[in-house]
C-alpha cells in the first residue's frame, strides 16, 4: 500500500500545470482583447435602426431642396429676413437653414438611439448577460459600447450639414453668405471654416443627450424608454427656457445655448455663447457617463 501511495505521488508531481491557471483564469484568455471595437462596430451597423436614421439623414436635404423647388413664389415677404428666406441664397446658406431645423429634434433623436439603444437593446435581447459572461469585463462593455455610440452619433451629425451643403450647391449654386435679419453678406470663403466650427459645436452640444441616454440605458431593459427619457430632456429643457423668471440659471439648461452658433456666422464672429455652451455640455456629459459606469457595476444582470 505504501509503494501504491509513493507511486500516485510521483504521478501527481510529473503532472505540468496548466497555463493561466494561477490566476483563476482560462488559457489564453486576455480581457483587452474581448468584445473588439471592429466587431461592435460592425454588429451596430447592420442594425436596422441605424441604416434608417442613416438614410433619412441623408434623404431630408434633398427633400427640403424639392420643398423650396415646388414652393419657389409662393412665400409671402416678411419686415425682416428669416434664415428660411435665405435659404436658397447658396450652398452655405442652405446648409445653415437645414442644420437649423433638425439640431433641436432630427438630430436629438438621433443622437439619443445611437446611445439609449446600445445597451438597453443587450438588456431586452437577454444577450447583455452572455456578453458579460464570454467574459468581457464591465467595464471594457461599457466602453466598447460608449465609443461606438458616439462614432455614430458624430457620423449622424456630421453627415446632415455636409450633405446639406452639397444639396444646397448643386441645386442653389456656391454664392456668397446672407445673414438673417441684417441682410449683410459675408465671403463664403470666409464662412466655410466658420461652418466646420458650428458643426463641430453642434456635435459637442449634442453630448448631453448621448450621456444622459446612455445613462438609462444602462439602467433598463426597454430602449424606447431610454430613447424617450433623453429627448425628454430637451423638451423640459426648451420648455423651462422660455420661463423668464428664472432668470440667470436658464443659463446652466442644456439647452440654452443650444443657438449660440448663429452668431458664429455673423459679418463679426462672437464665440462667447460657444464657449459657455461647450461648458455647460462638457459638464453635463462627464457626471452622466461616470453615474453610467457606477450603476453599470453595481448592476445584477442576472435578474
Amino acid at each position: 500500500m505504501s509503494e501504491i501511495l509513493a507511486r500516485a505521488d510521483e504521478a501527481v508531481e510529473e503532472v505540468p500545470e496548466t497555463p493561466g491557471r494561477g490566476d483563476g483564469r482560462a488559457a489564453g484568455y486576455l480581457p483587452g482583447r474581448t468584445l473588439p471595437l471592429s466587431v461592435e462596430f460592425a454588429r451596430q451597423f447592420r442594425r436596422r435602426r441605424t441604416l434608417v436614421m442613416f438614410g433619412l439623414l441623408l434623404a431630408l436635404p434633398w427633400v427640403l431642396v424639392a420643398a423650396f423647388e415646388l414652393g419657389a413664389g409662393s412665400g409671402q415677404p416678411t419686415g425682416t429676413l428669416r434664415m428660411s428666406d435665405l435659404a436658397t441664397e447658396g450652398g452655405l446658406n442652405f446648409a445653415a437653414f437645414a442644420l437649423s431645423v433638425s439640431a433641436s429634434f432630427l438630430l436629438v433623436v438621433a443622437v439619443a438611439l445611437f446611445c439609449g439603444d446600445t445597451v438597453a437593446s443587450e438588456a431586452s435581447w437577454s444577450s447583455l448577460r452572455y456578453l458579460l459572461a464570454a467574459p468581457v469585463p464591465r467595464d471594457r462593455l461599457l466602453r466598447q459600447k460608449l465609443v461606438v455610440a458616439l462614432a455614430y452619433s458624430a457620423a449622424a451629425v456630421v453627415c446632415l450639414p455636409v450633405m446639406a451643403l452639397l444639396a444646397g450647391t448643386l441645386a442653389f449654386g456656391w454664392n456668397d453668405v446672407r445673414v438673417p435679419g441684417t441682410g449683410e453678406t459675408v465671403a463664403a470663403l470666409d464662412v466655410l471654416p466658420r461652418f466646420g466650427i458650428v458643426v463641430g459645436y453642434v456635435l459637442v452640444s449634442q453630448f448631453v443627450v448621448a450621456a444622459l441616454a446612455f445613462l438609462l440605458s444602462v439602467g433598463t431593459d426597454s430602449p424606447l424608454g431610454a430613447v424617450g427619457g433623453a429627448v425628454g430632456l430637451v423638451i423640459v429643457s426648451g420648455i423651462l427656457q422660455a420661463v423668464d423668471a428664472l432668470g440667470s440659471l436658464r443659463e446652466f439648461l442644456p439647452t440654452f445655448w443650444s443657438t449660440a452658433w448663429l452668431d458664429a456666422l455673423a459679418p463679426q464672429p462672437d464665440y462667447g455663447g460657444m464657449v459657455k455652451g461647450v461648458a455647460v455640455s462638457v459638464t453635463y456629459s462627464v457626471v452622466l457617463v461616470a453615474l453610467a459606469f457606477r450603476r453599470f457595476r453595481r448592476r445584477d444582470v442576472v435578474s
